[in-house]
């Protein structure tokens, strides 16, 4: 009967086990009743995801995970951007679009351009002559803003692909002459008779002007700054660095009819090198304030 009992008792254990915390299971033997109840001897846990994304910041908090996790947390982040900012600076008037990939690290895309030549003055001198200057800036960008100490202090770098129209035209001056390689060119128009220069000692070359272009298709840049937000949504930020744009190409022509069209050519020649030579905003300066709205 004890024998019986046993192996009552390991079926009826074994029995719950196996149920996983099923009912509580009873043995008669004769008048006595014996109630036993089955533990759970596993437990399941429900893995965590390896990333999770927070729609209201728009912000990957793994990036790894991201990786692994598939394509929905990257179309998520795309169309859920963290921030759009206006700016107004030495690049131009422009805008952004910001993507947090976490608390300190935001991806950007932006575009600045228009005429911003007063920005830098508005003229410039190579080898003795003034040149104004008109601009028609378009510097798309794609760069990434660091935080490194998680405060409003920010660290950028990233690329410009910089579309720039400069144009220039040489001023002028004293009688109205040009002073190139130290030969003196008559400014004035082209059709005025050459013995009219020469009277002022100089060959009559008419009015210079051309455009310049920078070399570099990419720019790379650097910038420092602050961001420090007003309120939850908004913020404003400013930011100082530079771009290099590399050495530029220029392109120079005499204007007008008549005169000494061999003098005047040679005098583009030569304002063309002095131009080259100079290179203006060959590092060009990045000054930039704005405002940012943060979703």
């Amino acid at each position: 009967m004890k024998l019986i009992k046993l192996t009552a008792i390991s079926a009826a254990v074994l029995a719950s086990t196996a149920a996983l915390a099923a009912d509580p299971v009873i043995v008669v033997d004769n008048n006595d009743a014996v109630v036993y109840k089955a533990e759970p001897v596993a437990v399941a846990y429900q893995a965590e995801p390896a990333y999770a994304y927070n729609s209201d910041a728009g912000i990957v908090r793994n990036t790894t995970g991201a990786v692994v996790g598939g394509t929905k947390t990257f179309f998520q982040t795309a169309v859920n951007p963290a921030s759009v900012s206006a700016e107004v600076g030495t690049l131009g008037y422009g805008a952004n679009i910001g993507w947090s990939l976490n608390e300190k690290t935001e991806l950007q895309a932006g575009w600045a351009g228009g005429d911003v030549a007063d920005l830098f003055g508005g003229d410039f001198d190579a080898n003795d002559i003034n040149y104004d200057v008109d601009t028609d800036f378009s510097n798309p960008y794609l760069g990434v803003q660091l935080r490194p100490t998680g405060n409003w202090f920010t660290m950028g770098a990233g690329i410009i692909v910089p579309d720039n129209d400069i144009d220039v035209r040489a001023n002028a001056e004293g009688e109205g002459y040009y002073s190139i390689d130290g030969n003196k060119f008559y400014a004035g128009n082209a059709t005025l008779d050459q013995s009219l220069a020469e009277d002022f000692g100089g060959d009559n070359v008419g009015n210079l002007e051309g455009s310049i272009e920078h070399r570099n298709k990419l720019a790379p840049y650097l910038t420092v700054g602050f961001r420090p937000n007003i309120t939850n949504n908004f913020g404003l930020f400013g930011e100082l660095g530079a771009a290099y744009m590399g050495k530029v190409d220029a392109n120079v022509r005499y204007t007008g009819e008549g005169g000494n069209v061999v003098a005047a050519q040679d005098a583009a020649r030569q304002a063309e090198k002095d131009l080259e030579d100079k290179s203006w905003l060959e590092w060009m300066p990045i000054v930039k304030l704005g405002a940012t709205y943060r979703f």
